[in-house]
């Protein structure tokens, strides 16, 4: 082997191998139960050229990344195939499980395999003798009641299921007879690359196959079937179906992953919490009561459905906030779930503008602590009669921007930023408050469960909601840039563009108010900009918190250089009434001109 380079990989995957076989292994954890088995054979080569690994966690590493499957398949004729499908899968394998878990599968999937497709390009421009190097690659993710799959080259996943053995994966060789095994895609092929991702939903009894072609290029279909069916355990079906392939003549490498889904959880991401989620409620507290060693000190907010204190750790003598739900609604394990959710995501926001979540080894009930910030929101700030000066209003922008683009490279979506939730504290930091109304990509099981009900509710205070909101569209975390654009009009103008829009209120929107109207020292790139954050149609306002903390940034530091603000043209905003109104006008001439031809 090339003295090469370490893997990209931050740790050694947790299970991987080429080995000819393995002993089977039941994964348990979450409700998910899987039976894995795989070989991988020379056969006449001198050198295998394939990898296939497994990663078998347990417990809430199970519940929150999955079980993940891979092989590949080393392009022959070049001396770092084999360098290249080892690190490739040993990378996805290991780097798969740093990513947050906020992600999605798939998002997560991209990610990994992109970061590796650059590594193995470095990797043969660093070293001639390496040139050309380059792998498929064919992984499978089994997650809740899901599964999904990346894939790039000619090895394979099938699933079977209720007797049926359907193909998951499309071969990337090209269509021409003289090169159909010839791959179009690979791994190390090209800077661009293109995989197909697919997913579906998992049915106990499922039997998943992942195969390099030196498999399935010698076994039809009818045959790895019958295989599957006849052979029960997952380690002599792989063991058994990499024979085969090479006693039926094959001179290629062999390799055969099995997977057997013995049983499925409940079908929520967060079914490793459900111990806490199930705690009793705390009674209602008063100042001066004690709970697990915290002395309340006070009640900090009585909302319909939460319970804020501040407490003070008697142990260490920290302040701490205290969020529970209200004693009333004991019994309710949506609303417990989703205190549950909002803890799970706090934990993984570690950012300077957030309260972070503290851990708490003696917790009889439910609730979790946060850290305590003396301050106060800006809204309390407004109702106090404060005035913001539009270079404040600008610092206070891009801070938010900075909290808003730490939680969507998270792929979180606050969902409802407003000035009652952006904490300023004494300690001159501002904070994004409230997660308890988020969602994160990460948190999604197709639309099923907890997660794909919140995904489908329009949580959010109307008046900062986007207009396409209003219709039904999905919350993404773009409309958290909506919502920080009225925060800012609203603390710069104590009004709102589109005017206050009451709840269960489906407004009308024409054109966002310029806020110059109402506070004339607003420096034009300001209004700009704002105007753009709000804009009616999505298409017109910004795209990224980095892009609208940029331009915040740039109008700062130059404001002569942010080009003013523009209406739309009147067409432009009344086109349809203006083509309707002249197909009118031409209709009733053209009557007219008919009726005087006929009257001569």
């Amino acid at each position: 082997m090339p003295n090469l380079p370490a893997s990209p990989s931050a740790s050694p995957a947790p299970a991987a191998g080429a080995a000819p076989t393995v002993q089977p292994a039941a994964v348990p954890g979450g409700g998910l139960v899987v039976q894995v088995g795989h070989a991988s054979l020379t056969g006449p080569r001198v050198r295998n050229e394939d990898f296939c690994g497994v990663v078998t966690p347990e417990g809430r590493i199970l519940a929150h990344k999955g079980l993940m499957a891979a092989v590949a398949d080393g392009v022959g004729g070049h001396q770092g195939g084999r360098e290249a499908a080892e690190y490739t899968v040993r990378g996805l394998l290991s780097d798969y499980y740093a990513t947050p878990d906020t992600w999605s599968v798939l998002q997560a999937l991209d990610k990994v395999v992109q970061a590796l497709n650059r590594w193995v390009l470095a990797q043969a421009a660093r070293d001639r003798s390496l040139a050309g190097m380059a792998t498929t690659l064919t992984a499978l993710v089994l997650r809740g009641r899901r599964y999904y799959t990346v894939h790039v080259g000619d090895s394979r996943i099938y699933l079977l299921r209720d007797g049926q053995l359907i193909r998951l994966t499309s071969d990337h060789t090209w269509e021409h007879p003289e090169l159909r095994h010839v791959l179009s895609r690979a791994v190390g092929l090209d800077a661009f690359l293109a995989p197909d991702f697919g997913e579906g939903a998992l049915q106990a009894g499922d039997r998943f196959l992942l195969l390099t072609d030196g498999v399935w290029g010698m076994l039809p279909d009818a045959r790895l079937r019958e295989v599957l069916l006849h052979q029960p355990d997952p380690q002599q079906a792989a063991a058994g179906l990499a024979s085969l392939a090479l006693a039926a003549g094959g001179s290629d490498n062999a390799s055969a992953v099995v997977l057997a889904v013995q049983s499925l959880p409940s079908g929520r991401l967060l079914d490793s919490l459900e111990a806490e989620a199930r705690l009793p409620l705390p009674p209602r507290l008063k100042p001066g009561q004690t709970l697990d060693g915290l002395l309340v000190e006070a009640v900090l907010r009585d909302s319909r459905l939460t319970l804020l204190y501040r407490v003070r750790d008697t142990r260490t003598g920290q302040q701490l906030v205290m969020k529970t739900l209200r004693p009333e609604l004991a019994g309710d394990h949506h609303e417990a779930a989703r205190l549950v959710a909002e803890e799970w995501r706090g934990r993984r926001v570690v950012a300077p503008f957030f309260p972070q979540v503290v851990p708490t080894e003696r917790r009889s009930c439910l609730y979790f602590l946060m850290t305590w910030h003396e301050g106060a929101s800006l809204q309390d700030h407004l109702d106090a009669g404060r005035h913001f000066p539009a270079a404040e209003v600008v610092q206070h922008g891009i801070r938010l921007l900075k909290a808003l683009a730490a939680l969507h490279r998270l792929e979180i979506a606050h969902r409802d930023v407003k000035p009652a939730n952006v904490h300023l504290g004494q300690d001159g930091r501002l904070r994004l408050l409230d997660l308890g109304v988020s969602i994160s990509s990460g948190e999604g099981e197709g639309g099923s469960g907890e997660a794909g009900h919140a995904q489908r509710e329009t949580p959010g205070t109307p008046s900062f909601m986007a207009p396409e909101l209003f219709d039904g569209v999905v919350v993404t975390p773009g409309h958290d840039l909506y919502a920080a654009g009225v925060t800012l009009y609203h603390l710069l103008t104590r009004r709102y563009p589109y005017g206050e829009i009451e709840p269960f209120q489906h407004p009308r929107f024409g054109e966002p108010v310029p806020p110059s109207r109402y506070r004339p020292d607003v420096p034009a790139w300001l209004e700009g900009l704002l105007l753009k954050a709000v804009a009616r149609e999505p298409a017109g306002r910004f795209e990224t918190a980095e892009e609208f903390l940029l331009a915040l940034e740039r109008g700062a530091a130059r404001p002569d250089a942010v080009p003013r603000h523009r209406p739309r043209p009147w067409l432009a905003r009344h086109g349809l009434a203006f083509w309707r109104g002249l197909a009118a006008v031409s209709l009733g001439i053209n009557l007219l001109l008919l009726l005087w031809l006929l009257g001569r």
